[in-house]
């Protein structure tokens, strides 16, 4: 990494225009027991000057998950210094300084939450030396050391290539899961994703990853319905496959307002499951498919299922497919090296 600015995206994404959402993406808000659930959620995320994934990029099942008393953390602050074409979250050339007492506040909220499976995300922080990864690797051991029972999952950003940034920050990690998500298909790089962005960027990190740590799972993820074709997503699956990635998730792109990158198309959800079984054909050892999937939607419960093929628990939610291996622990990756 050579810690060289690049300028930011100049260019403005034409204006989505406003559609109708087909009906297969109707949710419904919690209520009585759950309700209680989300509210107590919301309140520790507050309380410890948290931010979350679930409110800054607007996430349509957040009532669920935080109902269900899970939530994605989003640390390093709540501004990126990116400007991709489809994300929610704001973009800042300067943040401002990372918080120290972080870590702290976010094992304090996880241990508050009775959680069983913690998702920690990131934006990037390309203005800083290592992108950022001493200090989630400082948050993610303080939850562990306060949490230990609850299994912890980062999605991290592409810490801008730097696989030296990445080896500090999976040495001796507890963490269960690595995510880093590819976004969407290759050839629509400059058109979805900021310029410092790339699939072989993303690839590079995740097949590192999978290299330092093959004890550790990991997983992307792709957005359907911002230009690609069916046949590209079948690549792209490949392709990460081809990476010793263990889990994917695909699901429908939503544009966050007009000014974002317009929807392309809304594919039907039995497409989806076709897409689910092309990536168990791959060797994936898990995959999320379906319109309304995120890439950390029922997270825990995809590696516990993951990890343990008798696993009995459900997911809940319309047109979610979630397929399991009949080998499920991570596969390490396959190197020519002795």
């Amino acid at each position: 990494m050579t810690g060289k600015q690049l300028p930011m995206a100049a260019s403005s994404p034409a204006p989505a225009p406003k559609r109708r959402l087909p009906e297969w993406f109707r949710t419904s808000l919690p209520s009585g027991a759950q309700q209680a659930v989300f509210n107590s959620t919301k309140a520790a995320v507050k309380d410890n000057m948290l931010h979350t994934v679930c409110e800054e990029a607007r996430c349509p099942n957040i009532h669920e998950c935080w109902a269900s008393g899970d939530a994605t953390f989003m640390i390093a602050g709540q501004e990126c210094t990116r400007g991709c074409r489809f994300c929610a979250v704001g973009t800042i050339k300067r943040p401002p300084p990372l918080d120290p007492e972080e870590p702290s506040h976010l094992a304090q909220a996880v241990a508050s939450m009775n959680l069983r499976h913690a998702v920690i995300t990131v934006v990037n922080r390309d203005d800083l030396p290592d992108s950022g990864a001493d200090h989630y690797k400082q948050c993610i051991d303080a939850v562990a050391q306060t949490s230990p029972e609850v299994t912890l999952e980062l999605l991290c950003s592409d810490l801008a290539g730097d696989l030296d940034a990445l080896a500090h920050l999976l040495e001796q990690s507890p963490l269960s899961v690595f995510a880093h998500n590819v976004e969407c298909v290759p050839r629509l790089d400059a058109t979805v994703r900021d310029a410092r962005a790339s699939f072989a960027q993303s690839i590079s990190i995740l097949r590192e990853a999978k290299k330092l740590r093959p004890d550790i799972i990991t997983k992307s993820s792709l957005m359907v319905g911002v230009g690609e074709t069916d046949e590209e997503i079948d690549e792209a699956l490949g392709l990460l496959r081809e990476a010793g990635v263990d889990l994917v998730t695909i699901g429908q792109y939503l544009a966050p307002s007009k000014k974002h990158l317009a929807v392309d198309r809304f594919p039907e959800p039995e497409r989806y499951d076709e897409w689910a079984q092309t990536a168990m054909d791959l060797g994936f050892a898990g995959v999320a498919s379906g319109p309304l999937v995120r890439s950390s939607y029922k997270a825990g419960l995809l590696v516990r299922k993951t990890r343990d093929p008798n696993n009995a628990e459900t997911m809940l939610g319309a047109y979610v497919r979630v397929a399991q291996a009949k080998t499920p622990a991570p596969t390490p990756l396959k190197t020519d090296e002795p």
